[in-house]
């Protein structure tokens, strides 16, 4: 069955079995014990911490093990902000972060702190001098991430650094997404990223402090890791995580080209094999691995249950995949489609045939969906025979969850005389990216949206 999710988690790199299974054996004692074993456990450490320290671009010495990713953002941010408090309490982040960012960033704000979230455009990229004129005097950090974790947007890192640098402010990378492909260019003062993303084993982060930045570890003390990333280590994963990063990084180039051939094929099929599609991100400025679509008319859990059934695991940043009853923050500050949404992250060694057999799946399974939920034909929208209705139509689509107001929206739309108005009534939050997106790929012009009694009433004007 193909795994189509890497950019949640990558199976087990071999190398990292490998590495895993020895240290199991060798690197079970405790690291700052000066007893043999204690001695040969540190040795280990050591070697993983140089390893790492290589592929990120840091001296080992500035970089610790963390029991996660997330742990490593959070304890990141944290001790940057508290180590520069008396510079302000400003945070820049960019709007399609990673929820680990932008949950540290409500603490701040929650303690009386600022926090600018600069925009990205559709194709979720931010602009360096949009990022660049947010810094302020009293900026204490700046976080950017070097690739998105849902649409595989790469951000102008080294541009953006290179601003912070002019304005003294460090800039934290969450390179989660992107270190198993490459370093991150530019001078950045922090960097955080986690194993399970490149083929390492789950449990494993790391954080990269560069010399020079103002850094206060926040919490008890303790005397590992330089009192960054306090308790015991799990080192036999910590070995398998720097061994499995070395490995990859040897495979990244020949690999990122293949997969990134096959994802061009994605991009280019999907949009002609299925109608109604929206296909997101960068289309140049993007990982090899990962692409996004979103599908009028589908609901997205049924989807991706539907192409599990047939043997495809894929993901998804729609709001009706989650019990949120949200659009995903990353679309919705791209201002794209959110419905239907499926994400394709290739893990290292796809078949091509793989992706054939994806691809040849695809049209059917949308169809269906699209079927179940009784949505128009994908044909454009034609005059009825009927007199249409004088006024302004009201769909009431309350209490009805994504994509049902668009669906109830586009069965209605011929109701009305060209230039005539419709006005959905919604309470579903993802309304708000998705009736403008109908618009725009339908050809109706997006009037707006007002407050109702209940929900939100968004207007639109048919063109055609």
């Amino acid at each position: 069955m193909p795994y189509f999710d890497a950019a949640s988690a990558t199976p087990l790199h071999p190398v990292a079995r490998q590495a895993l299974l020895a240290a199991l054996d060798e690197g079970w004692a405790d690291p700052a014990r000066l007893h043999r074993e204690g001695r040969r456990a540190r040795l280990l450490l050591d070697a993983a911490r140089e390893a790492a320290a290589e592929a990120v671009g840091c001296r080992p010495d500035e970089l610790v093990f963390t029991p996660s990713g997330t742990r490593a953002l959070h304890d990141g941010m944290a001790g940057a902000l508290a180590g520069r408090r008396r510079v302000g309490r400003h945070l820049v982040v960019s709007a399609v972060e990673h929820s680990a960012v932008l949950h540290s960033a409500d603490v701040l704000k929650a303690a009386g702190g600022e926090v600018t979230e600069v925009a990205v455009g559709r194709t979720g990229r931010v602009d360096p001098g949009t990022y660049a004129a947010a810094l302020r005097p009293d900026t204490a950090l700046a976080v950017l991430q070097s690739a998105n974790h849902e649409v595989g947007t790469e951000q102008p890192v080294a541009e953006v650094a290179e601003a912070c640098r002019a304005a003294g402010v460090p800039l934290l990378v969450d390179a989660a997404q992107s270190l198993g492909w490459g370093p991150v260019e530019g001078p950045w003062s922090l960097l955080a990223a986690s194993a399970h993303k490149w083929g390492g084993p789950s449990g494993v982060g790391l954080l990269a402090v560069r010399k020079g930045t103002r850094y206060a570890p926040q919490g008890p003390v303790d005397e590992r890791e330089g009192g960054r990333a306090p308790g015991f280590p799990d080192l036999p994963a910590v070995v398998a995580a720097a061994a499995s990063l070395r490995a990859v990084r040897a495979e990244a180039a020949a690999e990122a080209a293949r997969l990134r051939a096959l994802v061009d094929r994605i991009r280019d099929r999907v949009p002609a094999l299925v109608p109604d599609v929206e296909v997101t991100g960068d289309p140049a400025h993007r990982l090899p691995h990962v692409v996004t679509f979103s599908c009028l008319y589908v609901d997205g859990e049924a989807l991706l249950h539907a192409l599990d059934r047939e043997g495809f695991s894929v993901s998804s940043g729609s709001s009706c995949t989650s019990s949120t009853l949200t659009p995903s923050h990353v679309l919705k500050a791209m201002g794209v489609l959110s419905e239907g949404n499926v994400r394709v992250s290739l893990p290292r060694g796809t078949a091509e045939q793989d992706v054939e057999d994806f691809l040849g799946v695809l049209p059917r399974v949308v169809a269906e969906v699209r079927a179940h939920m009784e949505a128009p034909a994908a044909e454009p929208v034609e005059e009825r025979t009927e007199e249409p209705e004088a006024g302004e139509l009201v769909v009431d689509s309350l209490g009805k969850r994504c994509p049902i107001p668009v669906i109830e929206l586009a069965k209605v739309i011929g109701n009305v005389p060209v230039g005539g108005l419709v006005t959905v009534l919604s309470d579903d939050e993802a309304a708000r990216l998705d009736i403008p997106a109908w618009c725009d790929m339908r050809g109706q012009e997006y009037v707006g949206e007002a407050p109702a009694e209940r929900g939100t009433a968004y207007r639109v004007r048919r063109r055609a």
